[in-house]
């Protein structure tokens, strides 16, 4: 068995590398899921945080793929990213919970599995994410746990969503039929 290499395996076109996190496992601490949707940003369109460059707020975009970029969305949530090559990046828009849930529970104040990380604030708030403990770190580095799906899911895509600018590319993507997504795909292709 090969062991992961995160920095191959992210250091490839943001699409792609957004579609093949679908149903891989990623843990904070213990606590997390099966990845059940993805959306991809690239520095040349203008909804993604690296398209001006380098900022204090973005710089784990740009120190290579493999990092956690984290930021706070609304002054309120804080949503989590993998970093790809080129500066781009992968927001995490939902998970399916299959540990920690007891954790996942306490930390939202809400018992419905499907309402625990069916979203980017949720995610951050159920796994204990915050920009100062793990914005920058390493993917396959402690605290956090990656295990890529052995067998792809099948996959429903659409444009992305909660944005204004380059809202039309579709860009993003989740497992076909899950429960666990933020919310259901307008006309679902695969």
């Amino acid at each position: 068995m090969t062991s992961f290499d995160p920095i191959a395996f992210f250091n490839r076109e943001v699409t792609l590398v957004a579609r093949e996190l679908l149903g891989a496992k990623f843990l904070v601490d213990g606590v997390g899921g099966l990845i059940a949707e993805t959306e991809a940003y690239h520095p040349t369109e203008p909804a993604s945080h690296s398209h001006r460059g380098k900022t204090e707020r973005n710089a784990s975009m740009f120190l290579g793929p493999g990092r956690i970029y984290v930021y706070r969305s609304y002054g309120i949530h804080w949503c989590f990213n993998f970093v790809c090559a080129d500066a781009s990046a992968i927001l995490i828009r939902a998970i399916e919970p299959t540990d920690g849930i007891g954790t996942m529970i306490e930390r939202r104040g809400l018992a419905n599995l499907r309402n625990l990380c069916s979203g980017p604030g949720k995610l951050g708030q159920a796994l204990g994410v915050t920009r100062a403990a793990h914005d920058g770190l390493m993917v396959d580095a402690p605290p956090f746990s990656f295990h890529p799906a052995d067998t792809p899911p099948p996959v429903v895509i659409g444009p992305r969503i909660g944005i204004t600018k380059a809202a039309d590319l579709p860009w993003r993507f989740g497992v076909a039929g899950s429960a666990f997504l933020s919310k259901a795909f307008r006309s679902p292709s695969t």
